[in-house]
């Protein structure tokens, strides 16, 4: 049975024709009256997936020690924001502060604190979460927001839910990825008339068998050149978490997940979150484009294991009983272990900042 927002999107397809990619994309996720984060609290187990600051405390609790090593580096400035864009369900920032707190007290008592979400079920869910901390935090429907002063930035899994745009290879080229009805009314996937500018795709894309699919994602370079542009002027280190490829290449990886499990994209939408794979190589070059520095970009398993995430978790499971010390290994090796169902190879960490400075556990910059 189709779902409220696949009538609608079938009306609307009927009126005006196929619609794009990323029409479909933004529909999916933000459509007033059906979109996905529109209408449910999609985190936990019980909702559709589980993000990492879900999974373990430590994984807030190393991305904190890694804002107070930036801090530091940057010379312990004053008039700092600590700040984070689509902080779920405030999980991540909570673990975040409890750390900063304990390794940089000056830094935790005169630091303000942002949290960027527009959805006021969300505020509601982290106001909650962050308890004593909540009096502190001023929220905010977007990044320009922020009162001016130097930014300690976490993204985690913000990117992946901004819309793409997708070409797919043709006989005379490629044409941008629509989506339209078939002989039997049911939406499918279709090429366009629209083409993409030859420079924007790989050297090798001659190469490329028909079919073939390329994604660009315009509105996510958006949003890291307003983050640059920010943290170029005021100061600053932004660290971006998300699943995705280091380097560019051409796949199709618009991926819909319903209740934990993947779900065709064009199955359920408005009932099951909708997300892409993060071009980090396109990131990191927005990121420079707005003036910035790139400190690194690592496997999360790599970045995790390097900040000591197996040494706080021996930490943690010290005089515990058995079966806390194996759930507690269990979270370590979901969220810096290879293979399937694991976050360490999937997920990658780009940090970027205002200065040419050495951050651990990045390579020093050249």
């Amino acid at each position: 049975m189709p779902t409220p927002l696949a009538r609608k999107l079938k009306a609307l397809i009927r009126a005006a024709g196929p619609i794009s990619v990323t029409d479909y994309f933004s529909l999916c996720l933000a459509d007033p009256e059906y979109g996905y984060y529109r209408t449910r609290d999609p985190f936990g187990t019980a909702g559709d997936f589980v993000t990492a600051p879900e999974i373990s405390q430590l994984f807030g609790e190393m991305l904190g020690v890694f804002l107070v090593h930036a801090w530091q580096k940057h010379g312990a400035p004053a008039n700092v924001r600590i700040a984070e864009i689509g902080p779920g369900r405030g999980t991540m920032m909570a673990d975040m502060l409890r750390v900063i707190a304990r390794l940089a007290p000056p830094l935790h008592q005169s630091a303000t604190v942002h949290l960027v979400e527009t959805s006021p079920k969300l505020r509601a869910i982290q106001r909650e979460t962050l308890g004593t901390h909540a009096s502190r935090i001023t929220w905010h429907d977007s990044f320009e927001e922020l009162p001016d002063g130097f930014v300690l930035l976490a993204a985690n899994e913000l990117f992946d839910a901004i819309p793409i745009r997708q070409f797919v290879k043709t006989a005379s080229g490629f044409r941008e990825r629509m989506v339209g009805l078939d002989a039997e009314g049911s939406l499918t996937f279709a090429a366009g008339v629209a083409g993409i500018d030859p420079a924007l795709l790989p050297d090798h894309h001659r190469a490329m068998p028909e079919g073939a699919i390329f994604e660009i994602a315009p509105a996510r370079e958006a949003v890291m050149a307003t983050i640059g542009e920010r943290i170029a002027r005021f100061g600053g280190t932004a660290l971006v978490i998300d699943y995705g490829h280091l380097a560019s290449g051409f796949g199709d990886t618009l991926q819909a997940v319903l209740k934990h499990e993947f779900d065709p994209p064009l199955a359920h939408p408005g009932e099951a979150d909708l997300t892409s794979h993060v071009d980090f190589e396109r990131l990191a070059a927005a990121a420079v484009d707005a003036g910035l520095h790139i400190h690194g970009a690592v496997h999360q398993g790599d970045f995790l294991v390097g900040l000591g995430i197996g040494e706080r978790a021996s930490s943690l499971g010290r005089d515990r009983d058995a079966m806390t010390q194996e759930t507690i290994r269990l979270d370590v090796e979901r969220l810096a272990g290879a293979g399937a169902g694991n976050m360490g190879d999937l997920f990658k960490v780009l940090a970027v900042g205002s200065a040419p400075l050495a951050l651990f556990p990045f390579r020093r910059p050249d």
